[in-house]
This record gives structure tokens, sequence and C-alpha cells, in this order.
């Protein structure tokens, strides 16, 4: 089969690990410290799902406020997002509502190719401002898969962008509820 390209953006307020969701599937490891993408950083990986190879364009962004105008270059050529927002930031979670939002504008649409991903799952619980029925339940409104993760010890990662190739090709029919089993809490 010949090899797919594939463009996502990757989302969501500041700090949330969406640059460490991204170097974490890319590299296999997230650099050390916290360090501000300050526009977007693109990053490429050759991937096979289902029986089929892909080449995908990751456009990792600089976070997202929700007053932020969305750059219209998240939205040229792209075929699928990926919303992060931290699970101990109930204002990220916010966010993403509002970052939904202006997605679905700049396409003109009522549903895009999402996958929803609560990512820091390894802190401590007690610090948790999401839970994942929270979560579910917005993407479940959405029609997309729901993953918790942790960027920063490599759980879920790879996942993510399985579930995203996944609806990127069903988007044809993208207006289906997911079910259930198409989030994945640890």
């Amino acid at each position: 089969m010949a090899l797919k390209a594939r463009k996502v953006v990757v989302l969501g307020y500041p700090g949330v690990g969406k640059s460490a969701v991204t170097t974490q599937y890319v590299e296999g490891q997230v650099p050390p410290g916290y360090s501000v993408t300050v526009a977007h950083a693109n990053y490429r990986k050759t991937v096979h799902v289902r029986g089929q190879d892909y080449d995908l364009e990751i456009l990792d962004t600089a976070g997202q406020y929700e007053t932020s105008n969305l750059d219209p270059v998240y939205g040229l050529g792209v075929d699928g997002y990926i919303f992060v927002f931290s699970i101990n930031s109930h204002a990220s979670f916010n966010t993403i509502k509002t970052i939904n939002e202006k997605v679905l504008n700049l396409w003109g649409t009522s549903t895009v190719p999402v996958v929803l991903v609560g990512n820091k799952v390894d802190l401590d619980q007690q610090f948790r401002q999401v839970s994942p029925e929270e979560a579910r339940e917005q993407s479940m409104k959405w029609g997309c898969p729901f993953v918790e993760c942790s960027a920063t010890k490599n759980l879920n990662v790879e996942v993510i962008f399985d579930k995203l190739i996944e609806q990127i090709e069903k988007s044809s029919s993208a207006g289906a509820i997911p079910s259930k089993e198409s989030c994945v809490l640890l």
C-alpha cells in the first residue's frame, strides 16, 4: 500500500504538555525541563496503523488562551487535531472547549477529526481537577475519543496518535458518538 500523508495539529492551553506528548511520540523521550513553544514546531514520523503506512506531519503549537486568535495555518491542509489539557487544571480543560469552537469556525463545519487528551495522569491524584467522567462526557458531546496519558511516563501516548489516525480515516462518518470503549483511561 502507498504511504498516506496526514497532517495533525496539537493544541491546548500553555503548560499542559503538548510538546512533551509530541516529542515522546516522535523521539521516544521528553526533553528535560519546561520550555515554552514560541510559535510552533514541525515533526515527522512514519507510522503503521491498521495495515496502512502513514507519513505523519505533526504541528506542535504554542499554548492557546481563551482569548487567543487561532492562527489560520492551523487549518491549512490539516487532517485532524489533538486537544490536550492537563488533568490538574480545569482552566486548561475549559480552554479546550473554546479551541474546539475556533477550529470548527476555521473549518466552517460542525465536526472535525479530534482526540481529546488529558495529560499528566502521573501526578498525585489529589491535584486532579478534571475527572475522567467529565472529560469523557465532553468527548461524547464532540463525537471523539478521549485518552488519558502521561507524556513523561510514555503512557498511552502512541494510542493518542493511533486513535487520531482512525478518526481521520473515519471522517466521512464523523457524526457518530463514540462508545465508552473509545476512551482510554489509566
